[in-house]
């Protein structure tokens, strides 16, 4: 089972969520292929509701603890009540670029 799955599982299981992503952004850093460790994950969830940001992070990290664990590297969390989501229109930020050494220029096509 992918670790993409595995964080699809254990979020779900532990939020709930009326909407969940999980997506692989590790093609974008200097890792090696299928390496699954550069993480975003955009999460909403009535668990949210009056978390402030802090908190809302730390139940993701937690049910996250095992990956973590096993190679997971970096995580980019998008936590939203549903009504905080349906203000953004369903609209997920961007991620920056990477700051180590990205094996994709800017526009994201692979160097030849």
């Amino acid at each position: 089972m992918s670790r993409k799955t595995r964080i699809e599982e254990a979020l779900a299981t532990r939020l709930s969520p009326i909407h969940l992503e999980v997506i692989d952004e590790s093609r974008q850093h200097a890792v090696p292929p299928g390496a699954e460790s550069h993480i975003k994950v955009v999460a909403v969830s009535l668990q949210f509701a009056g978390q402030p940001l802090l908190a809302r992070h730390r139940l993701v990290n937690g049910a996250l603890a095992g990956e973590f664990a096993t190679g997971l590297h970096a995580l980019s969390i998008h936590a939203w009540t549903p009504e905080e989501w349906a203000m953004r229109d369903a609209a997920v930020p961007a991620s920056p670029p990477c700051r180590g050494g990205s094996k994709e220029p800017p526009g994201g096509q692979a160097a030849a």
